[in-house]
């Protein structure tokens, strides 16, 4: 489709058409390209389209939520939250709480831990009946956000939920788009990956989740350091690692596309270990 010239319009007019075009027709051009790469590579694996690997031993799962906020009422919305989260965690665990400081702004992203669905519905249910996590958090809460968003995620069979050695330090999300076929095609591989990262004088994986529910195929690393000054450090050293050079060769046959979330230490909540403001950056990474 091409945008025809019309002087009565004016030269800016027209300018900013064709480049919207553009824009789209690069953004069109990319996925194109990242799905014949993605479905090339998949056909190279083995012919395995369900998990028929280790299973979740429990009914155990963990909601990932993320929330946009309004700019202009992100600090009151943090507020909000750090005064009246207590009311929310009465009904349910919460294993962390984060928000975003870079790259996508505006953000707070936490975890839910449930034992089953039957669960997570009777809290719901609950928290929908319970007035005065209605009228002081939910009624001032909403009109704040822009967009909700939520994720049914399971540990890996081979991942436990570690606390970190000492209080503070930051945490680090780090996602993975997986080819199709689960733990049973990508489980081995992906573990020797991690196993390499976990090793001493390295970092913590503090959990390894793998999506149910939301987008399919993604699992979700979560790692401690004790700041982000280490977290540097470490990166620096481990690109010179040949067990890690070679692990992260051998992970590009399994993963499409990965992206990390920086989080650091976030003093106001005086929950759980693992309470922190998120610092994100999105961009590919080699293991």
């Amino acid at each position: 489709e091409h945008v025809a010239f019309r002087p009565a319009a004016g030269l800016a007019e027209w300018s900013k058409a064709v480049m919207i075009q553009i824009r789209h027709a690069l953004r069109r051009a990319t996925l194109h390209t990242h799905n014949i790469a993605c479905a090339k590579s998949a056909r190279e694996q083995p012919k395995t389209f369900a998990s028929t690997g280790a299973q979740q031993k429990d009914e155990t799962f963990y909601e990932f939520r993320t929330y946009c906020i309004h700019p202009h009422l992100n600090s009151a919305f943090l507020k909000l939250t750090n005064e009246k989260i207590n009311l929310r965690t009465a009904h349910s665990e919460l294993l962390g709480y984060w928000t975003v400081e870079y790259g996508g702004l505006n953000q707070v992203f936490h975890i839910w831990k449930y034992e089953s669905y039957a669960k997570r519905a009777a809290v719901r249910a609950a928290l929908a009946q319970d007035p005065t996590w209605m009228e002081q958090y939910i009624s001032k809460a909403m009109p704040m956000l822009s967009s909700q968003d939520n994720e049914v995620t399971y540990l890996v069979p081979w991942s436990t939920i570690k606390t970190p050695p000492k209080e503070g330090g930051v945490y680090e999300l780090v996602s993975f788009q997986m080819k199709p076929g689960g733990p049973a095609v990508w489980g081995e591989t992906f573990q020797a990956a991690v196993n390499t990262h976990a090793a001493p004088g390295y970092s913590l994986p503090v959990g390894i989740f793998h999506s149910e529910f939301g987008p399919l195929n993604r699992v979700h690393v979560l790692w401690w350091y004790e700041s982000a000054d280490h977290r540097a450090a470490i990166r620096h050293r481990a690109h010179t690692d040949p067990r890690v050079v070679a692990a992260g060769k051998t992970s590009l046959r399994i993963i499409c596309l990965t992206w990390i979330e920086f989080v650091t230490h976030y003093k106001t909540f005086s929950l759980s270990w693992s309470h922190g403001m998120a610092a994100t950056y999105r961009f590919l990474l080699e293991l």
